[in-house]
């Protein structure tokens, strides 16, 4: 008879050592019982209270072609912990004439050892409930406490040996600038290749993407909290950033999402945002960019044509001026009031339009 191993450990404290331990129970079980085994199926960090498993799936999908007689586990909760998926999978493996067994289990056939077995099973699975409960219970006990739960460290922080949270004073400093930076104005991209060019890296020994230093900035644990699930414990680890800073930034980084589109130019363009067709209202875009057009009316024109002809070097030069009550373009025109459209542009819109100009209600 020829049979394949099936091993696999979950993520809970378990290591290689573990699938070298149950193929050599089952090896030694096979060379007993005069068993050739012809392969190994071996899932790694991966919980059996769920059937998606890879090599799991293509053991079930390979035992359709009849390679082998028998499917050698260690132990039934390495097959499944969850007993509808255990009854299902089971099924489909008799149906192909392959038979599950257990090298450290001994069931026997008949009536006895489809008891026997349902027990197996079912302890499995209460197992793994009980084993969820208590790893909650823990979790839950750590955040009461300001102790470390698992995953990524945040920068700025280290974990000592009793799991609680210290500040690092090599990278402190450089959270606490990055959150003063960002409210004075710097964009995250900006931040991005300040920490990258000042050799700061993530806890992960990764420089620095837009991603983190999105999540760096809205990371509550700057202020003190400490979270899991539902289950919120203000000020019980060690506060790196003023909770005034923090709610200031967290109010830019709000209002810069329903404008972002200033922070994905390569330039500056300190026109975005503020520029507007005079006619229709729409958001306007430079000569360089062709993909902008303004609404149309009801009289079926685009106001804009496609674009509005305003060279790039002026959307850094024009927004200065105006706001100063200089010289914007020629003829000695001023801006005089913020959100009025630029007189020159303004009668070549109408020009392209054909219509007259309208009177503007207020100041």
């Amino acid at each position: 008879m020829t049979a394949v191993i099936y091993a696999r450990y979950s993520s809970d404290n378990q290591r290689e050592e573990s699938i070298e331990g149950q193929i050599r129970e089952c090896t030694a079980y096979a060379e007993k019982n005069g068993i050739t085994v012809i392969k190994h199926y071996i899932d790694r960090a991966l919980s059996a209270k769920t059937d998606n498993r890879p090599e799991f799936q293509q053991m079930i999908k390979d035992s359709e072609k009849r390679l082998f007689d028998i499917v050698l586990v260690w132990k039934l909760d390495r097959f499944a912990r969850n007993r509808y998926d255990s009854a299902h999978y089971e099924y489909q493996l008799e149906r192909n004439h392959v038979k599950l067994v257990s090298a450290t289990e001994p069931i026997s056939e008949g009536p006895a050892g489809i008891m026997v077995k349902s027990m197996l099973t079912g302890m499995a699975e209460y197992y793994s409930a009980e084993l969820s409960e208590k790893v909650v219970r823990g979790m839950t006990e750590n955040v009461l406490k300001g102790k470390y739960n698992g995953g990524t460290i945040p920068i700025g922080y280290t974990v000592d040996e009793e799991k609680f949270f210290q500040i690092d004073p090599l990278k402190a400093p450089f959270v606490v600038e990055a959150f003063q930076r960002y409210n004075d104005g710097a964009t995250m991209k900006e931040l991005m290749n300040w920490l990258n060019d000042s050799g700061v890296t993530t806890n992960r020994n990764q420089k620095f993407t837009y991603n983190s230093i999105q999540t760096l900035l809205t990371n509550r644990r700057y202020i003190g909290e400490n979270r899991f699930k539902d289950i919120v414990m203000p000020d019980s680890i060690p506060v790196i950033i003023e909770k005034e800073l923090f709610d200031s930034v967290q109010d830019k980084i709000a209002k810069n999402h329903r404008a972002p589109a200033r922070h994905k130019a390569e330039d500056d363009y300190l026109l975005t945002t503020k520029l507007f067709c005079g006619m229709c209202g729409a958001g306007a875009g430079s000569a360089e960019n062709p993909s902008r057009r303004c609404r149309p009316q009801s009289d079926g024109k685009d106001h804009l044509s496609g674009r509005l002809p305003l060279p790039k070097g002026l959307w850094h030069r024009w927004p200065g001026q105006a706001l100063r009550g200089g010289t914007a373009g020629g003829g000695g025109e001023r801006q005089a009031q913020v959100g009025r459209p630029w007189p020159s542009v303004h009668r070549r819109l109408l020009a392209r339009s054909g219509g007259a100009e309208r009177p503007r209600s207020g100041p």
